[in-house]
């Protein structure tokens, strides 16, 4: 029923200004702003974001972006400011922030809402 309608994916931030910023300026991506929120199209993804005044960042990761090069997308991320997270435990991250330990290949960090991004490196 739904297979062939558009979709798209949307989470909360407790400031659109400073996620326009954010995903504009540091993560490069083309960001339109609408009276509901913002709209981001990286690739052929549809992202809303929205602006919610109680917004709880959730504990788990919202957007994933698909790169070819995980090494140079984290050294570029981190050049524009984008910081790392750092897990020692059953998910395991190198000094970098790339987790390589089974699985995808792939880095987190957070935007300024306190959500879970990260990339992913292509297979």
């Amino acid at each position: 029923m739904l297979e062939s309608n558009r979709a798209f994916s949307s989470f909360s931030v407790n400031d659109l200004a400073k996620a326009r910023d954010f995903y504009g300026r540091t993560l490069g991506l083309t960001v339109s702003e609408t009276k509901e929120g913002l709209e981001l199209h990286p690739g052929n993804t549809d992202v809303f974001i929205y602006p919610k005044p109680n917004h709880e960042p959730a504990s788990f990761t919202v957007l994933n972006f698909l790169v070819d090069d995980i090494e140079k997308a984290v050294d570029e991320l981190g050049r524009t400011g984008v910081r790392f997270e750092q897990y020692d435990g059953e998910i395991k991250t190198d000094e970098k922030g790339i987790h390589r330990n089974g699985g995808p290949t792939l880095a987190w960090f957070k935007d300024p809402a306190g959500n879970i991004l990260s990339v992913v490196e292509k297979k």
